[in-house]
């Protein structure tokens, strides 16, 4: 690459640094770029990099594909209802072991080896986020049916004083999506919702959702079909066609929820594809889809 390039490439990132100086950007990390090595190095570099040009980065993350992993190593068979891991007692303490005694200490290491402060949480740590059980609804002929997901939660208060005084200190916190009720029993949180929640709790300017996809498409074979920029209206269209179903759902779920606390606009993007938080934050076309309220 010519230095004229390199230096055009800092010039196109300069006014989106001025813009999101100080501010909060909530990431959900997640998907098979987690456990692809090159990508987790790509997004660990990313996020180090937005902590020192002076933006507040914030790590929410998954671990689908390992959790999958780690069941069906111990004989059980992951089951889903509506994109939500149905979680049983055991089930839930694999998503504990998997997500806290693992991912979270591997994305810390990872920050750190890049020059980064990063401190491992989860929604236990200091009562960051109080939960309760999540009652689920399915339409079946017509009825609206109650389904049980077992010990699953849904966020009722995030605590943000903990993740402030990180953020301060100058700390990227990375938060494990688990969550307790109000008699201490711990609840697996859909990490995509928990991300909207706390976005709209922390008032990050935006949530970037790291995922496998491209980002929302007509069609989710052809890459053509992706929308660079879509409103609320437009995405509930486009369930109503049934052109988002399936696990994209809850991210649809979160994308709403953070718009609906105050977070300006919500990404998701292809952890895939090399520095995607960095291109989706620093350049005019950006590579994923934005979603905004209209």
């Amino acid at each position: 690459m010519e230095d004229y390039t390199k230096a055009e490439i800092l010039i196109e990132a300069l006014p989106y640094i001025c813009k999101f100086h100080d501010q909060k950007i909530l990431i959900k990390y997640g998907g098979h770029a987690m456990v692809n090595e090159q990508a987790k190095n790509w997004i660990a570099k990313d996020l180090v990099l937005l902590k020192y040009v002076g933006i507040n980065p914030i790590v929410v993350h998954g671990g689908g594909p390992e959790i999958n992993r780690a069941m069906e190593k111990m004989g059980k068979t992951p089951e889903f209802i509506h994109g939500l891991r149905v979680t049983d007692e055991e089930t839930l303490d694999i998503v504990k072991m998997v997500l806290i005694g693992k991912i979270n200490g591997d994305i810390v290491s990872k920050l750190e080896r890049y020059g980064g402060k990063s401190v491992g949480l989860s929604g236990k740590s200091g009562q960051l986020i109080k939960a309760k059980k999540k009652i689920q609804y399915l339409m079946k002929d017509s009825q609206k049916i109650e389904v049980d997901l077992g010990m699953v939660g849904e966020v009722e208060h995030v605590d943000t004083k903990l993740i402030d005084i990180l953020v301060e200190k100058r700390y990227i916190p990375v938060i494990s999506p688990i969550g307790v009720d109000h008699q201490g029993n711990d609840l697996n949180l859909n990490a995509d919702i928990a991300a909207g929640d706390i976005a709209g709790a922390m008032d990050a300017e935006k949530l970037i959702m790291v995922t496998d996809v491209d980002g929302i498409m007509d069609d989710v074979n052809d890459p053509s079909t992706l929308h660079r920029r879509l409103t609320i209206p437009q995405i509930e269209d486009m369930i109503e066609k049934g052109l988002i179903t399936g696990g994209m759902i809850p991210k649809i779920e979160a994308c709403v929820n953070a718009l609906d606390k105050g977070v300006q606009s919500v990404h998701i993007v292809n952890g895939k594809t090399p520095h995607a938080v960095l291109l989706e934050i620093f350049t005019e076309d950006g590579v994923g889809t934005m979603v905004v309220r209209e």
